[in-house]
């Protein structure tokens, strides 16, 4: 089969000067929406001839994962004040429906009901209904005051993050005349009465809280917060308890809050602790000994954060009385709740939970024994309940879901889905390895496959991971990747420097002027698995999307002759010249993690030297898909757009792939069928170039 030539970008010459150094960017030119649009058309275009012969193996997957999955679906029932409320969604719908259904003194959920309604269900948002006649649809909040009575919901029908909100009176069904637009996806209710929100500025950062009355027109809304500092995100939430509201300022670093007590909607916003440059705490509202109190998360002592009480109203003491720091275990968030607190914390790569009853010690959640699996307990809103939930999760099952009762232990099972189709969980294994670095660190890996593989052989192998703003991938079922489990295809989840498996000094270890130790892990990681005998180069490949993105993005560069292909979903592959506009969404809050090229002549220089886009050479490269949308405001189309076009004019060998999709944000797609049948789709170009297949 003859492939279809590459689309080649004309190049119109920019010249980037910064700190004494200069750049010639030929495809800088593409950052103009209506020019580009002709090469990201054509791209499209290229791309759907180039993997037309897939039709069937992409299918195929679509086909396999509509058959373990339930179409028709609810979800498990969550506690608000008078009402269990859930998801319904029906076979053939995309979004489906919010409902709810009275609830009684219990706080075991009814139990779950596909094929008909629950007694007493109502639908209170139909996303199916509201959808109707939008290429995109996205739900950002979906609050309900306490009575029950009033819904605040807000929408984005472009995908650019930017939602309408407005209220509905579910006595009715009918929509209130308050509209507010433009604003951030969340809201928090105060009583019947108030909303508070968020807005964002020209950069797409949400920096002011402003308060709504309810029934009154937009232009009376008063801001209650604003913050100027470009480094810091603002967001708002009500205590557990419901007895503050919180107001919460973060860089990637350094963070401060405010309260103000709900019953005093209109009052002023209090201080808590002064922002410290990279001290970073976050506080919950608890009850001890009778005495308002925080529970305070913070790193001031130690990079793997403490936990400690402060007294309300006064200075906020940075101690670590309820869980002192360790240097092997990164306290990851605490929880209060009226007869409990919960903590979380990462343990030597993996999430465990624990729980802390009145004035006993703090207690390991033990639920099962495999060894790749993570533990995580909500207590959810109600600050009264007497029991919390676990969620069990493994790389080889679904994830089971527990209700823990907190004066007994005594744990309900209250949902595992069972994969449909016959899938035996015995029939496939997960391991961890630890491979060592040449800087003496080991990295965690975690690894998925059918146990019948021979161990002996080679076989196909798909790495991914991602390794950025101390995010934590880890054991999580996917009925998707069964389909790639049973065509002989070995899965390996690389835990990266970058990321916070690890504590916070993994994280460290690969940000800023360490980054390139991300790039690094991934990639002998890579040889390990060439050198050990479990792939090939000519068998192994990789995906990451966002800051996985540009790790594939670098890895292509420093590394690809071990790799046969890479995906790149709505990939970071130009970060030095976003980097360098403040005027951009994100950038000036991201410096904190990449670091300040635009200020700092060593920080430019660095990343300069593993920028994906500035280091393309005329070189064989993996062949390459990467995927983008048109509307997403967190990784611009045009970076992998330019990244496509130069990889197309200087590489030797590879072939180089750009699909965009025109009405979609950084999510994708919106539509349930949609997202599954476009993802299979990439997926299927993965497995056919590392085994071969086409059905």
């Amino acid at each position: 089969m003859t492939k279809p030539s590459a689309p080649r970008a004309p190049k119109i010459p920019t010249i980037r000067s910064f700190h004494g150094r200069e750049f010639v960017d030929d495809y800088e030119w593409m950052r103009d929406k209506d020019k580009a649009l002709e090469f990201l058309n054509a791209s499209n275009t290229h791309a759907e001839e180039s993997m037309a012969h897939l039709g069937t193996l992409s299918q195929n997957l679509y086909d396999e994962v509509l058959s373990r999955i339930h179409e028709t679906d609810m979800s498990l029932p969550s506690r608000g004040r008078g009402y269990w409320y859930f998801f319904r969604i029906e076979k053939g719908e995309n979004y489906g429906r919010i409902c709810r259904v009275p609830a009684g003194e219990g706080w075991i959920p009814p139990q779950v009901q596909r094929d008909s309604a629950l007694p007493g269900e109502q639908v209170i948002f139909d996303l199916e209904k509201e959808s109707e006649g939008q290429e995109f649809f996205s739900l950002g909040a979906a609050a309900v005051t306490d009575s029950g009575r009033y819904l605040a919901y807000s929408l984005d029908v472009e995908g650019n993050e930017r939602y309408t909100l407005r209220i509905r009176d579910l006595s009715t069904g009918e929509d209130l005349d308050d509209v507010l637009e433009n604003i951030s996806s969340g809201c928090t209710w105060v009583g019947e009465e108030y909303i508070f929100y968020e807005t964002v500025d020209d950069a797409w950062r949400p920096d002011s809280v402003w308060r709504h009355r309810v029934g009154t027109p937009r232009s009376e809304d008063v801001r209650v917060f604003h913050e100027p500092d470009e480094r810091f995100w603002v967001g708002i939430g009500l205590s557990v308890s419901d007895k503050y509201l919180l107001i919460g300022c973060s860089s990637k670093v350094t963070s401060e809050y405010y309260y103000l007590p709900a019953d005093d909607p209109e009052g002023e916003f209090r201080l808590i602790r002064e922002r410290e440059e990279g001290v970073d705490y976050d506080l919950t509202h608890a009850v001890v000994g009778g005495e308002d109190m925080w529970i305070v998360t913070h790193n001031k002592l130690s990079p793997n954060y403490s936990c400690g009480l402060s007294p309300v109203g006064k200075p906020l003491d940075l101690g670590e009385e309820l869980m002192a720091h360790s240097d092997e275990a990164r306290i990851t968030g605490a929880a209060a709740y009226r007869d409990f607190l919960l903590l979380g914390r990462m343990e030597n790569g993996l999430a465990k939970s624990y729980v802390k009853r009145g004035e006993g010690d703090w207690e390991l959640l033990h639920i099962g024994d495999e060894e790749l699996s993570s533990t995580s307990i909500s207590g959810g809103s109600l600050w009264e309940a007497p029991v919390f939930r676990a969620y069990y999760t493994t790389y080889t099952n679904t994830p089971a879901i527990y209700a823990v009762d907190v004066k007994t232990d005594e744990k309900t099972l209250l949902k595992q889905e069972k994969v449909r189709g016959g899938y035996d969980p015995s029939q496939y294994e997960s391991r961890r390895l630890w491979v060592p670095t040449p800087d003496g660190k080991k990295i965690p890996v975690s690894i998925v496959q059918r146990r019948d593989l021979d161990p002996d052989v080679p076989h196909p192998t798909h790495m991914t991971g991602y390794g950025a703003y101390e995010v934590s991938s880890g054991p999580a079922f996917s009925s998707a990747r069964v389909s790639l489990l049973d065509r002989g295809i070995r899965f390996v989840e690389v835990h990266v420097r970058g990321g916070g498996e690890m504590g916070r000094l993994w994280y460290d270890n690969g940000k800023g002027l360490n980054k390139k130790h991300t790039f690094e892990d991934f990639i002998t990681v890579a040889d390990y698995l060439i050198d050990h005998g479990y792939t090939t180069p000519a068998m192994l490949g990789a995906s990451g999307g966002s800051a996985g993105g540009l790790l594939m993005g670098a890895v292509a560069n420093m590394g690809g002759d071990r790799f046969k292909a890479i995906r790149a979903d709505v990939p970071f592959v130009d970060p030095l010249t976003s980097m360098l506009k403040p005027e951009l969404p994100l950038t000036v809050t991201e410096w904190d993690e990449w670091g300040d090229p635009y200020h700092e002549a060593d920080v430019y220089d660095y990343m300069a030297s593993y920028a994906p886009y500035e280091n393309v050479e005329a070189k064989p490269y993996p062949n390459i898909l990467a995927t983008t949308s048109l509307n997403d405001t967190r990784v611009l189309y045009v970076e992998p757009a330019k990244w496509i076009a130069k990889l197309r004019e200087v590489a030797t060998a590879g072939e180089f792939l750009l699909r965009t999709e025109m009405v979609a944000g950084h999510g994708g797609v919106s539509g349930r069928y949609d997202a599954i049948r476009r993802s299979r789709e990439d997926a299927a170009w993965l497995v056919n170039q590392i085994t071969g297949l086409t059905k």
